[in-house]
């Protein structure tokens, strides 16, 4: 059991629904707070810039998905789609929204044995990037979009937006409205 909440014990797949389902709005804060005629910033030649970051963002939770509905042990989805393919910014964060209930749905349908089904990442069609868990490999693509977010939040100011409150006050944004 992964912890509890109203003095109830949680699976490690309700308590990630839970985390999962607390970090949304976040993600749709920083979105929202990007200039949409910005897109191309980037901090360094090297950077992914917003729009590319809004991307891959918006493409992890497909692959999401896309795990979720796959049942397979094997799975090459997990990868990123250049911005050009989602449109605007206002249509990633569109599709964004739309996938997010998408992914809310395929998690609730989940039990716990597809939850810690065996399943491992693959390149092509050989080699094995990592085994896990679907459950595992949800939990490490969690992490790596808190982390992208955390990346584009630093973008916000740099493109003449205002920088949302995340998990507290950011020093543009008390925070108090979410």
């Amino acid at each position: 059991m992964a912890t509890q909440s109203l003095g109830r014990e949680l699976s490690n797949r309700e308590f990630f629904i839970q985390r999962w389902e607390q970090e949304y709005p976040a993600f749709v804060r920083i979105f929202k707070a990007l200039p949409a005629n910005h897109l191309d910033y980037r901090p360094h030649p090297r950077s992914r810039s917003a729009g590319e970051l809004v991307a891959l963002l918006v493409s992890a939770q497909q692959s999401c998905v896309g795990l979720c509905k796959s049942r397979k042990s094997m799975y090459s989805g997990l990868r990123w789609q250049q911005p050009i393919g989602f449109g605007t910014l206002e249509e990633m964060i569109s599709t964004y929204e739309r996938d997010h209930d998408t992914l809310a749905g395929q998690l609730r349908a989940m039990d716990d044995g597809g939850w810690n089904h065996q399943a491992w990442l693959i390149e092509g069609t050989q080699e094995i990037l990592l085994k896990d868990t679907v459950g595992g490999l949800l939990w490490i693509a969690l992490f790596d979009v808190i982390h992208h977010r955390g990346q584009l939040s630093t973008y916000v100011r740099p493109m003449g937006g205002t920088v949302p409150s995340i998990y507290g006050p950011s020093a543009d944004d008390a925070g108090d409205r979410h």
